[in-house]
């Protein structure tokens, strides 16, 4: 069986040592994919992600490198290339520091910090893997977005513009490269608190949770469930899609 009809495969996962990203990784080596942990610093956190998948049974590897260096990306995709297997999944996690400044300080800077992480990365990114993906018959480009684009916060502009723009690449790739089987689609998630929320305030967890229908935060597990689906076959014939997974904080 190959793997276009189980779904399964090497997935890269970005971003992958904490947070969001590392429970992406586990879900999906639970799922059958063998996993690249990419990490930009924090190389002993990403080994820790590598040991869990391994004593859980899954194949797993961790790969340091700059996602927003051009030549760091090409290494990496080859280097996941020779010691994996090729890609026959790309999860765009990764991300930086997200400041709140407010509109009237806004800078040109303040943009391109931004815009390294959620334009030019998954650029580079899937045209390093797009041979693989290509060949892989029904690869799998996901990536992690954010319900910001509904709740126009004046203080996350720059972020807010970024994201906007990484869906619209979303958008373009899905209409680019369905024809080889390629899926491309966008998760955006409400707050889901992780380590670098670790000093948010109990009552602003309340308040935020106190607005979202389902009447809870959400978890990072939501996030990673959502991500195994659309890079699993049941999401064949879904591609362009921007799905919020926030509880139904942004309905309306």
């Amino acid at each position: 069986m190959t793997n276009a009809q189980t779904g399964t495969g090497v997935a890269l996962v970005t971003g992958a040592s904490r947070g969001l990203g590392a429970v992406i990784a586990r879900r999906l080596a639970a799922d059958g994919w063998a996993v690249a942990v990419n990490y930009r610093s924090g190389d002993e956190a990403a080994r820790q992600v590598v040991e869990d998948i391994r004593a859980a049974g899954g194949t797993a590897e961790s790969f340091g490198s700059d996602v927003t260096d051009e030549a760091a990306v090409a290494a990496l995709v080859a280097e996941v290339g020779d010691r994996l297997g090729p890609l026959g999944a790309l999860i765009l996690n990764a991300t930086g520091p997200q400041p709140m400044t407010a509109p009237e300080e806004l800078t040109w800077r303040d943009h391109l910090d931004q815009l390294e992480f959620f334009v030019k990365s998954p650029t580079l990114l899937v045209r390093a893997a797009l041979p693989a993906l290509r060949e892989h018959g029904a690869g799998r480009i996901v990536q992690i977005g954010s319900d910001v684009l509904e709740r126009a916060l004046p203080e996350m502009a720059a972020y807010t513009a970024a994201k906007a723009a990484q869906h619209s690449l979303t958008v373009g790739w899905a209409r680019a490269f369905g024809r080889h089987g390629i899926t491309v689609n966008t998760v955006a998630p409400g707050w889901i608190p992780v380590e670098r929320h670790a000093d948010a305030s109990p009552e602003s967890l309340a308040s935020y949770a106190a607005e979202v229908p389902l009447g809870r935060m959400g978890r990072p597990e939501d996030i990673a469930a959502t991500v195994a689906f659309l890079a699993s076959p049941a999401a064949a014939f879904i591609t362009g899609e921007r799905v919020r997974v926030n509880g139904g904080h942004t309905l309306g």
